[in-house]
């Protein structure tokens, strides 16, 4: 298995992607305040996110962060990288999305990927990378585990 990266480069292009190759983020700490923003923000309020006594009567150890929050910070530590700052289209969608582990409030994770495969698209502008991607908290627990497809620019399409 490939080294474990911790410098990810900034603005890859399609050409750039070396299939195999993986790459760790900086960490992030999971605040209850994040939580309850979450909880705001999307109008899921369901007590495992908002009752403490009622995720322990359903064994957890306190509230837990929703998956969709934890898919999103994935994205989010990833895209602080700069990894594809100039050079992304778009996200083609997120597949095999599983919930692995709660997170909880003060959890500290980190989202470690990985260029599963690339291939050219229709234009020759542009290509498609796949990435595995998890969210690992500070136990070195896979928290949630997913696949990722990006349409990123060539160097070519840069000129």
């Amino acid at each position: 298995m490939p080294e474990l990266n911790t410098i990810v480069p900034r603005d890859v292009f399609f050409e750039d992607i070396i299939v195999g190759e993986r790459f760790c983020t900086t960490s992030r700490t999971i605040s209850a305040h994040d939580i309850q923003n979450f909880c705001a923000l999307t109008g899921d309020h369901h007590p495992l996110h908002t009752d403490a006594a009622y995720a322990r009567s359903q064994g957890f150890p306190d509230v837990i962060a929703h998956g969709l929050f934890c898919l999103s910070v994935m994205e989010g530590l990833k895209a602080q990288t700069g990894l594809y700052e100039t050079t992304s289209v778009a996200s083609l969608g997120w597949d095999a999305v599983k919930f692995l582990a709660p997170v909880i409030a003060d959890d500290e994770v980190h989202v470690e990927f990985a260029f599963a495969a690339k291939r050219p698209s229709s234009k020759a502008s542009r290509g498609v990378v796949t990435e595995t991607v998890l969210l690992v908290n500070q136990n070195n627990v896979v928290v949630v585990s997913a696949t990722h497809a990006a349409l990123v620019v060539t160097r070519g399409s840069a000129d």
